[in-house]
């Protein structure tokens, strides 16, 4: 499917996660270890926040359909950006078109959203799906994956005031549309979301066997773990970092998110619960 990573904390150089560790995003572009597939050369993008951030401003994004791994002007921006919360995206097709209006991360207002994974049999069902779209919104929808229509579902059902509850509803709607065609385990995702403040990170299939997701110890506790590690010196306290699969740095780095729950990262601390479909 694809690769991603969300990162919250003090400001750091986009590169410094898509380009310089050892399995970075763009690496795993080519060589994903943990993914259904190997290569995810199917577009990319990359969504972030300014460092200095002015009232209700929006994010922004960049998107391309070449390959993340051979697009120059991907890694000039990654050396020149920095950001306090920044998500990217590598893809690999479901099916749908390669086109930059089916690259991730997708953007509404304030709002950043990327997704693995994928809603089966979403040409079947797609109708029904976004019939059920807030009128208001479905003017927004640009592309045509099963990504962007989990987005406009779940700001019909209320992301803006509570995101848990809005993708609970939304993996729902999904589930009951599926079985009124008759298609068994229709839903397979990592989430992230964010409005630019706070991170929701969301891992679900309905066949509870969910795509790999990770983020990053506490980096205090890390640094008493290995004080030999000069680079833990520079990674900011507080950071919070989300991955599909850990970046090649040490093995004890990452903790696998739980299946069927999510995540809340806010200010370097991070809260987790289960996620339950409504």
């Amino acid at each position: 499917m694809c690769r991603w990573l969300a990162y919250s904390g003090s400001p750091i150089p986009l590169d410094s996660l898509l380009y310089k560790p050892k399995h970075s995003l763009i690496d795993q572009s080519q060589h994903a270890e943990m993914g259904a597939e190997t290569t995810n050369g199917d577009g990319f993008g990359i969504g972030w926040y300014p460092v200095d951030p002015v009232e209700k401003a929006t994010p922004g994004r960049f998107r391309g359909i070449l390959p993340a791994w051979s697009d120059r002007n991907l890694r000039d921006l990654a050396e020149h950006i920095r950001s306090p919360l920044f998500f990217a995206h590598v893809r690999a097709s479901s099916g749908t078109a390669v086109q930059e209006s089916n690259c991730h991360p997708f953007q509404h207002e304030r709002w950043l959203w990327m997704h693995n994974g994928s809603v089966r049999d979403f040409a079947r069902m797609r109708r029904d799906l976004l019939l059920a779209v807030d009128p208001a919104l479905y003017p927004d929808i640009q592309g045509t994956t099963d990504s962007e229509a989990l987005l406009y579902l779940a700001l019909t059902y209320g992301l803006r005031d509570d995101p848990v509850t809005a993708v609970e509803r939304t993996v729902g709607f999904v589930e009951a549309t599926a079985a009124s065609h008759g298609i068994q385990d229709p839903v397979q995702m990592t989430v992230a979301t964010t409005e630019g403040e706070r991170i929701w990170v969301f891992r679900y299939s309905s066949a509870h066997q969910s795509r790999t997701l990770f983020y990053s110890r506490d980096v205090n506790d890390l640094r008493q773990l290995h004080p030999e590690v000069e680079a833990l010196r520079q990674i900011p306290d507080g950071a919070r970092l989300v991955v599909s699969e850990p970046l090649g740095v040490m093995p004890d780095a990452f903790v696998e998110v739980p299946e069927s729950s999510y995540s809340l990262i806010y200010q370097g601390q991070d809260k987790m619960s289960d996620f339950n479909p409504r």
